[in-house]
Formats: C-alpha cells, structure tokens, sequence
C-alpha cells in the first residue's frame, strides 16, 4: 500500500515537536519514533525528515527547545515580583521547581543530552537559564544578603536543593501537593545559610575583650 498521507504541514516542525513532548511524558524518549510520530501528525513517514535527520536530532530539538522554555518560565516568574532578592529568590526558585516536576522526562533529556558530546546548540541554549540563575545569585551578592566568593559555588548549593525537591516529587517520596511549602522552607534555609558571616549571628561566640 503507498502512504497516501500529505508530505507538507502548515507548521510541521512545531507539530513534531508537540507531538514528541507528549509521547515523551507517556511513553519515555526510547519509545520515540519518526514514523510513529508523521502518522499521529497526519504526514508521510518521510515529510520529518525535511526537519531532523533521525531520531536523535528529534531529541536534540526538544531538549533545545526544553531550555528555551525553562528559561521562559523563569523570567517570566521574575517579572511578577516586587524588586527585592528574597522575592526574586522565591519566584525562580518556583518556577524552576514547577517546570521539574510538570516536564519531568523532558528534563532528564536536557540535562544528559546537553552533555552528550558535540550537543553545541543544547549546551548554548542552557546558558540562559543557568546565566540567569546566576546573575540572581550576583544580584543577591551585590545587596548584601549572600556571602561573597565564586558565586557558581552557591549556585551548586541552591542546584542541589532545587532538584532535590523535584526528585523527591517526581519520585511520588512526597506529594505535589507539598511543593509549595517545600520550596518556601527551602528558599528560607538557603538564605539563612548563605548569607553574609557577619549576618548570619555568632551563637557561642564572645567577642574578645580589648586588653
């Protein structure tokens, strides 16, 4: 039998890629296929080709494009918030929380597919993300209310924290339910313990006295 299906899509590269992020919550990324994928479009198993060369460009461009909507999502959590770092902290800290644990499988794929060897335009797309966690992490630095140092170092910390709760939640440990408070207590602890020394109290400390 000849595949009858049209070979052109309106917009068929934005129409693969939705299709593939909902097999890729169902079904995981081994279950992706092209073929499987033109025919849930509605197009011949050979129009996807005019767009990714195989299989793993199909993954290549979601997770691409996974960054770009993290990064999304984190700047549009910032625009909603009053100017000071806490409520900075507290909005980026949500979003990328949020983002974890609603596109759990697509996170996965960005993070082991931007450090696949030769994934140049993944690890370019998740410097905005990443940059722009950073230059909170300055910003915060900058107004006193974090220690100073290499602020990549901090930034490891608060990684750490962030996919903790995520893991925790995608691993059904907990409830989604719980994400909010889990985040304002975590958001609470890293401020508290990433602040300035001299911010931070001295509990058992006695100044000396001059002699």
């Amino acid at each position: 039998m000849t595949d009858e299906r049209p070979f052109h899509h309106g917009n068929l590269r934005a129409a693969l890629l939705d299709a593939a992020g909902r097999a890729l919550r169902e079904r995981g990324a081994d279950q992706l296929s092209l073929r499987d994928l033109a025919r849930e479009v509605g197009v011949s198993h050979a129009a996807p080709g005019r767009h990714f060369a195989d299989r793993q460009a199909l993954l290549d461009a979601l997770a691409e494009d996974g960054f770009a909507r993290l990064d999304g999502a984190l700047r549009a959590a910032l625009a909603g918030t009053d100017d000071d770092f806490s409520s900075h902290m507290r909005a980026a800290v949500t979003a990328y929380v949020r983002f974890a644990t609603e596109n759990a499988a697509l996170l996965e794929l960005m993070y082991t597919s931007k450090h696949r060897p030769g994934a140049t335009r993944i690890a370019k797309a998740a410097e905005a993300p990443f940059g722009l966690m950073n230059e909170l992490i300055v910003q915060g630095q900058r107004q006193g209310a974090l220690q100073g140092g290499p602020s990549e170092r901090i930034g490891i910390v608060l990684f750490a924290t962030l996919q903790g709760i995520a893991s925790i939640i995608n691993g059904d440990v907990v409830g989604p339910e719980l994400l909010d408070g889990l985040v304002d207590n975590a958001v609470d602890q890293f401020l508290r313990g990433a602040r300035p020394p001299e911010q931070s109290g001295s509990r058992g400390r006695r100044r000396p006295s001059p002699e």
